[in-house]
């Protein structure tokens, strides 16, 4: 049994989903592989797309509305989109580099390499699953011809039927995260761990991987209205700009996060988390049952996302710095509100999820192999 995993750097969820389901195979001893699929077919035509993505997420996301709503209305039209034209070009390599390395299975988190793959699969005889990692089905989702759709929930069912995807095809299994959100903590250790002031309440605010956001106009304005018993900490993700200017406007005003792997310690420490509402991060924030409040999102799925979790009580959204600031506020005041958005994550979340995601691929290889 050998797995190939594949993902795309547009954004950091996709690679951490994939990244979430490989932790689960490794300890389960199965054999492996984790890859960005333009990896595979062209280094210099990765860094053009992951660059083009976060240009395009530049100015509040102006570009990336742009494009989804095109995406959307294009994919009304029923004819195969230039977005699938320009994977269906990656068949060649992709379809040799599974059979060299002699993959059973294929798993992807990214909508890209699910459409290369099914040009692939039109013509070879391959297997793969693809998982979803928005609570909305995206565009062009119903280009992809995967065996099966691993989608985040039940609700969402109705939402990919409409798209003209199969039913039987659908398995609401959830989002997977990392077995780091979900094992048991001691959230005092980690403050310790970390050299937080064991005195204070931690706000958390998560920019994503990319750093997206008006991050600076956020940390003063809730300077400005918090009382000196809170103290927020910043994660700057990989945006080494933002990191210096927080640094040199806020200096021991707030703990700023450079890029880091452990970013899970952080979450676990807060006592509330701010963050944009990409799914993948939503989830591993509720996976913690941890309050939290969404700060404006890059405008298109997270959009979905935000309404998602603030329509079942699982979060509170923003559209504006004020209402960032309120939000936070009015979360931390109201332990009622805490207590109640805790349990309805735990009602809407499943933290088994990476791990059903894995039983179900591994049954699947194991009936094609009995075939």
């Amino acid at each position: 049994m050998k797995i190939l995993i594949l993902s795309c750097g547009t954004g950091g969820g996709h690679n951490s989903a994939a990244l979430a389901i490989k932790e689960e195979l490794d300890r389960r001893n199965v054999n492996n592989e984790f890859k960005e699929y333009l990896e595979i077919i062209n280094n210099k035509v990765k860094k053009y797309v992951n660059n083009l993505y976060i240009k395009s997420t530049g100015s509040n996301g102006r570009v990336f509305k742009a494009v989804y709503k095109l995406g959307e209305l294009y994919g009304k039209t029923k004819i195969k989109s230039p977005v699938y034209a320009l994977n269906s070009f990656s068949k060649r390599k992709l379809y040799e580099y599974i059979k060299e390395n002699k993959f059973d299975y294929i798993v992807t988190t990214h909508l890209f390499a699910a459409q290369a793959l099914t040009t692939v699969k039109k013509e070879y005889k391959i297997h793969f699953v693809a998982i979803a990692t928005d609570y909305k089905c995206i565009p062009f989702w119903e280009e992809a011809n995967p065996d099966y759709y691993i989608i985040p929930s039940e609700d969402l069912i109705n939402d990919f039927l409409d798209k003209g995807i199969e039913k039987d095809k659908l398995k609401p299994y959830g989002i997977p995260v990392s077995n780091n959100f979900s094992v048991d903590y001691e959230k005092n250790k980690l403050i310790e761990e970390l050299g937080l002031d064991k005195d204070k309440k931690h706000i958390l605010v998560l920019t994503g991987s990319m750093g997206f956001g008006s991050t600076s106009n956020i940390v003063e304005a809730l300077l400005n209205k918090l009382e000196n018993n809170y103290k927020l900490l910043v994660s700057c993700g990989n945006n080494k700009k933002l990191l210096q200017i927080l640094n040199q406007k806020y200096k021991d005003k707030i703990v700023t996060i450079p890029f880091t792997r452990e970013i899970y310690k952080y979450m676990r420490a807060s006592d509330i988390i701010l963050s944009k509402p990409g799914g993948l991060t939503t989830t591993e924030i509720a996976t913690l049952n941890k309050p939290f409040v969404h700060t404006m999102p890059i405008p298109g799925c997270e959009n979905y996302n935000a309404n998602y979790f603030y329509d079942r009580g699982m979060s509170l959204k923003s559209t504006n710095i004020n209402d960032i600031v309120e939000s936070t506020y009015k979360l931390l005041e109201d332990k009622k509100l805490q207590k109640e958005m805790i349990e309805n994550q735990r009602k809407y979340i499943d933290k088994e999820a990476c791990k059903k995601i894995c039983d179900f691929i591994i049954n699947e290889i194991q009936e094609i192999e009995g075939e």
